[in-house]
């Protein structure tokens, strides 16, 4: 399972996206404009930090540098040629140069979302804290508190992800709706990824085979919904429909809830 690293915040990570994007090789284009929006993004959730938006700052801060930690190895066994690389970033690192600059980007969030997020969130989520509803409940708060930091980028990333790619006329006149269906898709994606944390944290109980067992079968769902983006259309207007995340079935074997609450919807945010 994931070790965290102590000692290590936001400016850290943000420093380590600069030496990777500094020693980017000049074809891998489409990794780095992922790479330049994550970085973007992570200033962004840094200073939502320094503006108080989060109920426990520096439990987001410790989850924000594992969670970026997931992706920044994935992209350096990726970079080494290192076959261990997930099937999730694998599909998204491997595809077509051609494709339009927001699909590859979208690629990337899709990845780290529907595959990395549940690791980071249980990497400093014990398993005490678990048994604590009113804990619990703060950290899902500050979960869904993530979801406006992102929101607020959608118009920015779009008009950074606009000079950098040319769109068709279809694109520009659809671009409005494409925003808002980013909103969407972000929060029913991260609404799933709180039901997979728990499904995970359940499997954790049992024991590293069972936990191993069901972080592959997140895996393989994780890598399917990269299959679906890369089909050809308005991938934008087909996730508004078909929905972005991925979800965990219940797992055959019982094992005690994690508290006297067990339902997996994170409570609404303040």
């Amino acid at each position: 399972m994931l070790q965290q690293v102590p000692g290590r915040g936001i400016g850290d990570v943000v420093s380590a996206m600069d030496a990777r994007l500094l020693r980017m090789p000049p074809e891998r284009t489409a990794q780095r404009l992922f790479l330049e929006t994550y970085r973007r993004t992570t200033q962004a959730v840094g200073k939502a930090m320094e503006d108080a938006q989060f109920e426990d700052p520096e439990w987001v801060e410790r989850w924000d540098v594992v969670f970026a930690d997931l992706y920044l190895s994935a992209l350096d066994l990726d970079l080494a040629g290192d076959s261990r690389v997930p099937r999730p970033w694998r599909l998204a690192f491997d595809a077509p140069a051609s494709l339009p600059a927001l699909r590859h980007v979208l690629l990337g969030i899709n990845a780290h979302i529907n595959y990395d997020l549940p690791q980071a969130l249980l990497a400093v989520i014990s398993d005490d804290d678990f048994a604590d509803p009113v804990l619990v409940a703060r950290r899902a708060r500050d979960h869904e508190r993530i979801d406006g930091v992102l929101s607020g980028r959608v118009a920015d990333e779009d008009s950074e992800l606009g000079a950098v790619s040319a769109r068709s006329a279809l694109d520009r006149l659809l671009q409005p709706l494409n925003r808002l269906s980013s909103k969407r898709f972000l929060r029913e994606a991260r609404q799933k990824v709180w039901h997979n944390t728990i499904e995970l944290q359940r499997a954790r109980l049992i024991g590293d085979d069972e936990y191993a067992a069901r972080l592959a079968e997140l895996e393989v769902l994780c890598a399917a919904r990269i299959a679906d983006l890369l089909a050809p259309g308005q991938v934008l207007l087909r996730l508004a429909v078909a929905g972005f995340g991925v979800t965990l079935p219940p797992a055959r074997q019982e094992v005690r809830p994690f508290s006297a609450d067990s339902s997996t919807s994170p409570p609404r945010a303040l």
